[in-house]
């Protein structure tokens, strides 16, 4: 590692004063009535249903429809991506094929004061069949008829990803990237509708979302879908198209609340604990450890700073992951871990120290030869929240794809409290080499450049002088 300078001490220190700061605030734009979310807090984290509740839902097929067991998979997956763009990983989607049923259970969103089951619900229900439509023809009913009904320009299968954009307005819209078979399809119906002064009808189901009129033939692979979008609006659209169309119509045959199994009450008592062992922990590793033990500290704010970021997604943009009883457990167990890596590497140095060294070849050796003890520690938990995340994640998960060689044949199981903690673990174990590792080592080795800090006994070492 290069010569670590006096700064450097102050500049890590600012950047984790920072990150533990906007986790606390949170940073938002108020524009109109619109409010846009550029990095989230601490109290944007969903809760799973073990601590705040949730919903139970049990759909059908509409009337008149015989799904076969294909269907009721594709529509049980449908339902499955749909909850992960939400950002909801703690939820449980079960198929009974023999009464054709789809159950599916979830938690509350972050913030919700007065939960409504129904409107839960409508979304994850709703076909969501994306159409791109010539011209604009409907009924009284607001039904399309003639060339709309009949000419179907593009569906849902022709849009690769849909994204959230802003126009040159300021204005929402879903900018879509379409396949290269609907790009020439619509190239070929924008010329057409260009030539004869149509518009192109974009429609959700039987909603008509937009009617943009067609001025020129359009040969990129881009459309977009302007409108009067609200933030949540457009990303609830996008969300949609991304997820995928039903193969079926749903009906929602049952749904009630489910009450917490520990309740917020729980939660609170935790988080004060939690709060309370911090504080104890830290003055253990000040008067134990002195400089080191201080160093610690800083570094086990900003782990913790950092897993709340890893629960919220940080980024407005970015969701989130729901957090459990077991993830909270998987982050407690983290700390016990950047913890355990601190106490290592002083007591390394401390060796060091006694066996003569001087104090930056102490810090040297202590931090080298501590890592290989950490590194190995560590290393083993990231197999095991690998296989877990693998194991009871999504489907369609990094991990889940991964190991599907080694699990698949035990068919899907997604489990929302287990995969909480594998996902809780892998992130803590990351942050562990960040802030314990990284950070620690370059704060301790600048604050070793002051004069007054030279002390070998600030270090756990015998006096003398340098």
């Amino acid at each position: 590692m290069k010569k670590v300078t006096k700064p450097v001490f102050f500049i890590v220190l600012l950047v984790i004063a920072l990150f533990v700061g906007v986790q606390v605030t949170g940073l938002t734009y108020q524009y109109g009535d619109i409010q846009t979310t550029y990095i989230k807090k601490a109290s944007d984290v969903r809760w799973g249903i073990d601590i705040r509740g949730g919903v139970d839902v049990t759909f059908t097929p509409s009337t008149g429809v015989e799904a076969t067991e294909e269907q009721m998979d594709s529509a049980t997956e449908v339902i499955k991506q749909r909850l992960i763009t939400l950002g909801i990983t703690d939820s449980e989607c079960y198929t009974d094929y023999s009464n054709s049923r789809i159950i599916v259970r979830f938690p509350w969103q972050s913030g919700e004061t007065d939960f409504d089951p129904e409107a839960a619900v409508k979304e994850l229900g709703e076909t969501a069949m994306l159409t791109f439509r010539e011209g604009y023809e409907v009924d009284e009913t607001g039904v399309f008829t003639g060339a709309t009904a009949e000419n179907v320009i593009l569906q849902g299968s022709d849009v690769v990803s849909a994204s959230v954009g802003v126009d040159e307005n300021n204005k929402y819209i879903i900018v879509l990237k379409i396949t290269d078979d609907g790009k020439q399809k619509f190239s070929e119906a924008t010329k057409k509708c260009a030539a004869e002064g149509k518009s192109i009808s974009i429609w959700m189901d039987e909603t008509v979302i937009a009617n943009p009129n067609v001025e020129q033939q359009i040969t990129s692979n881009e459309a977009t879908i302007t409108g009067q979008f609200t933030a949540e609006e457009a990303k609830s659209l996008a969300d949609k198209i991304n997820s995928g169309a039903l193969p079926f119509n749903l009906e929602t045959s049952s749904f009630s609340t489910i009450s917490p199994t520990l309740g917020l009450g729980a939660r609170d008592a935790m988080l004060i604990a939690g709060a309370i062992a911090f504080v104890f922990i830290a003055v253990f590793m000040i008067i134990m450890y002195r400089l080191p033990g201080f160093v610690s500290v800083i570094g086990l704010a900003g782990q913790v700073a950092g897993m709340v970021c890893a629960v919220t997604g940080f980024f407005g943009f970015m969701n989130g992951s729901t957090l459990t009883v077991p993830g909270i457990a998987g982050i407690i167990l983290s700390v016990g871990m950047g913890v355990d890596a601190n106490i290592i590497t002083a007591e390394r140095i401390k060796e060091e120290l006694r066996a003569g060294k001087t104090l930056d070849g102490a810090l040297r050796a202590g931090f080298d030869k501590g890592f290989t003890a950490i590194f190995d520690s560590n290393i083993t938990v990231v197999f095991v929240a690998i296989i877990l995340m693998g194991a009871f994640g999504v489907t369609d998960s990094f991990f889940a794809t991964l190991l599907k060689p080694v699990f698949g044949f035990f068919g899907t199981s997604t489990e929302g409290t287990v995969y909480s903690l594998g996902y809780t673990l892998i992130a803590g174990i990351i942050l562990n080499f960040v802030m314990a590792v990284t950070a620690s080592r370059l704060m301790l080795q600048s604050l070793s450049k002051f004069k007054a800090l030279r002390n070998p006994v600030l270090y756990g070492g015998v006096k003398k002088n340098d």
